[in-house]
């Protein structure tokens, strides 16, 4: 089947054009100028609006298997496509953890049959699964995930010998949460002796501190250079780490790179008296001071990508106190929107949001055909109406879990269609069931 978008201004490799894309068998085959619609089966008015690469996530946790109360594969690709990410790369952290090859091909095989979006999965790294780590195929898994802290099940990676063999010894880019875990035990401890079983969520900052996050990236970093491993430090949250990562060079000539997330790009400790648990999150929401610094590094391109770290939970386990409440919560389907309002307040230009929820994922992970506008490149596609307001509320959510912490915002954009390899699968506020996505390869 045929597709032509008309009209629409095509956004690309830092350039605004006017323009058509004509897609075939799934691929782009044209861009640009006035294509003759007639003889094609499907044409997409875009008039007035922006066409832009599929954004590509590089850390989403989408539940599934043993968490499925909270989201599942299903649901949370939906909720992707409908905020105009068309691939994501999900974290091994279920239950059971992905630490074996058998393990990770399980949820493959539920991706392939749900998903409606293309998709990766790390393979998990642990203290005593290096051997099982080894034997991951680079050609079509996105990376190692290390937990240097933080961990869940039997992932926390503490053990000197065994990161000296993770960084030594893996050829697939190291995907780390770097928390320093003794620092947050001993300020935990400290904070219990002053609230007792009522510590509040305003010191969860103070807890997950600056100095727990740069210990452990700065061990991270110095791992990556003493064994010439690529290493991606995800969430950065602190002003302090960002004197790890540099711009003098190209970033795919990069082997340490950064990520910085939606809400640590819009929320700061300012924001828990009024939105409590459900901004809490590893590494946590900080200072204005912090968030200003990221923005900084993102703009100058210290932070290469930026993501979701998308991580739902249900509104009763996040209204626990705060020692209980889980940390994480759901931003795929709002994360495109949230920068398109800072575009709009000119914080940052649309080409370079673009290239860092995009471009930038697509270099940095060595993703093939995708994460841009090219003749002969899948065509994950999305159609953004800057003329039409998102109002966040409930019933226009797709997350399984049913809330967001925008609840009750108006975004000034409209995610008006979205295409995964060439099939429109979110079209004017409804979900169009199409083939599964595809798995994504890396050369």
């Amino acid at each position: 089947m045929k597709t032509v978008i008309k009209n629409g201004t095509i956004v690309n490799e830092g350039l605004f054009f006017e323009g058509d894309i004509l897609i075939e068998k799934g691929n782009i085959t044209k861009i640009g100028g006035i294509i003759d619609s007639l003889s094609h089966q499907n044409e997409i008015n875009a008039e007035g609006c922006y066409v832009l690469p599929g954004c590509i996530d590089d850390q989403v946790h989408f539940r599934e298997p043993g968490l499925t109360h909270k989201a599942c594969i299903k649901s949370e690709s939906r909720a992707a496509v409908a905020g105009g990410i068309t691939s994501f790369m999900e974290m091994p952290n279920t239950i059971p953890n992905a630490l074996t090859q058998g393990l990770l091909a399980d949820k493959y095989v539920i991706a392939s049959k749900d998903s409606i979006a293309n998709y990766s999965f790390y393979m998990g790294a642990s203290n005593n699964n290096l051997e099982e780590v080894l034997k991951t195929n680079p050609k079509n898994v996105c990376g190692v995930k290390v937990f240097m802290g933080s961990s869940t099940g039997n992932m926390l990676v503490d053990n000197e010998q065994t990161l000296n063999g993770l960084f030594a010894n893996v050829p697939l880019l190291i995907a780390t949460h770097c928390e320093d875990e003794q620092t947050i035990r001993s300020n935990f401890t400290h904070f219990k002796e002053l609230y007792g079983e009522n510590i509040p969520v305003s010191a969860h900052p103070l807890i997950r501190d600056e100095n727990a996050c740069y210990l452990s990236s700065s061990l991270a970093v110095s791992l990556a250079k003493k064994h010439g491993a690529r290493l991606h430090v995800l969430h950065i949250s602190t002003e302090k780490e960002l004197s790890l990562f540099d711009n003098n060079i190209p970033l795919n000539d990069k082997k340490i790179t950064a990520e910085a997330c939606i809400h640590h790009l819009w929320f700061s400790d300012k924001d828990y008296a009024l939105k409590g648990n459900l901004i809490k999150w590893n590494p946590a929401v900080k200072s204005m001071k912090d968030r200003e610094a990221i923005w900084k590094a993102v703009l100058d391109d210290r932070i290469d990508v930026i993501a979701t770290d998308h991580a739902p939970h249900t509104l009763e386990e996040k209204a626990q106190p705060y020692a209980s409440a889980p940390s994480g919560g759901p931003l795929a389907q709002h994360a495109l929107l949230a920068m398109l309002e800072k575009v709009k307040d000119g914080k940052i230009h649309l080409e370079k949001v673009v290239e860092k929820m995009a471009h930038g994922p697509a270099i940095l992970f060595r993703i093939e055909n995708r994460g841009f506008l090219r003749e002969g490149y899948s065509a994950d596609i999305v159609i953004v109406d800057p003329t039409a307001q998102t109002h966040v509320s409930k019933e226009g959510l797709l997350y399984q879990c049913g809330w967001s912490p925008f609840d009750g915002y108006a975004f000034s954009h409209k995610i008006k269609t979205t295409l995964v390899n060439g099939r429109i699968v979110w079209d004017n506020n409804k979900i169009i069931e199409q083939t599964p996505g595809q798995r994504l390869t890396f050369s």
